[in-house]
């Protein structure tokens, strides 16, 4: 059964859904704004197929063939993108339901096993993901162990709108800390090549209108930046109708950013359009696991996986 809980200051009112360990609401009191889209009711999450505010795992992002190889064994994984798999395949810890691991009024924490060959993944996978707020800052610290050696990339999904009505994410302004990207192919997987943002429409290094982005040909973005070393510093996106800033910081080493274009859900009581909301997913690189060259997502027995991100939310100043 899918069940909600809500953590709760004089700032912020947070409530997160057991199902995907899901965040569904962040709203922030001072401007009577939730800052995340969402389906309207808790148990439209059965089929949350835009993975909205999801913990999406165990590999978030893509995998090319479905495949990778760990001390000369192959492991085929689930495929739910054309011959890929996507966000940990067709049975990801998107669609599980999550257990209560402890509560209180500012924190919970969920958590999630995930048995040997789940979805074609090597190694029983215990995982947890905690949510707390202090002040007008959220917090979510994902962490994971394993009984054998496999790869991993859990993520949070929200789609974050920071304007009162949302209807696009347009006139918002964003910076990213990153001097480079992975060029991708038409699959959205990484060629291995990586891209200088200098003179491109990847160039976010200055606090930019998404809008200016845009052209007629040009649908969206959604490519994974490489955020400049020794940083937890990632983006910082600001709406000048609501006057509301959002910095985000994580240990990861690259953001998936994601602007909506293939959004589409429509129930008796929400619509949701493209561009609609946008997503800085913090990660591993996507397909890590076939590049030697990318940062290793290996995670081995008796290490513990641990990914941490920082929400901090107030005004434009």
């Amino acid at each position: 059964m899918i069940k909600s809980q809500t953590i709760e200051n004089k700032f912020l009112r947070v409530k997160t859904l057991n199902i995907g360990a899901t965040l569904f609401e962040v709203f922030y009191k001072k401007k009577k704004i939730n800052l995340i889209l969402n389906l309207g009711n808790i148990s439209s999450y059965k089929n949350n197929k835009n993975y909205l505010g999801a913990t999406c795992g165990r590999y978030a992002n893509r995998i090319k063939k479905a495949q990778f190889q760990i001390k000369g064994v192959k492991y085929k994984l689930t495929k739910n993108e054309g011959k890929n798999i996507l966000h940990g395949g067709k049975k990801g810890f998107d669609s599980k339901i999550w257990q209560v691991k402890s509560f209180s009024k500012s924190h919970i924490s969920y958590y999630c096993i995930s048995p040997d060959k789940d979805q074609g993944f090597p190694g029983e996978l215990y995982s947890s993901c905690d949510y707390s707020i202090a002040n007008s800052t959220l917090k979510i610290n994902i962490s994971a162990q394993t009984s054998k050696t496999t790869h991993i990339n859990l993520v949070n999904h929200a789609y974050w709108n920071l304007d009162k009505i949302k209807k696009d994410i347009f006139d918002h302004h964003v910076q990213i800390n990153s001097n480079q990207y992975l060029e991708n192919d038409r699959e959205n997987i990484p060629t291995g090549r990586v891209m200088s943002v200098k003179g491109t429409r990847f160039d976010f290094k200055k606090s930019t209108r998404i809008r200016d982005k845009f052209t007629n040909k040009f649908k969206g973005f959604d490519e994974n930046f490489i955020i400049k070393k020794n940083s937890k510093f990632v983006a910082k996106i600001q709406s000048p109708k609501s006057n509301i800033s959002l910095k985000i910081f994580s240990n990861q080493p690259g953001v998936q950013f994601y602007t909506g274009q293939h959004l589409k859900y429509s129930s008796n009581r929400i619509k949701i359009e493209k561009y609609q909301g946008m997503c800085f997913e913090t990660q591993g690189f996507p397909n890590a696991p076939n590049n030697r060259k990318f940062p290793s997502t290996l995670l081995n027995p008796l290490q513990i996986y641990k990914h941490q991100m920082k929400f901090e939310i107030g005004e434009i100043k």
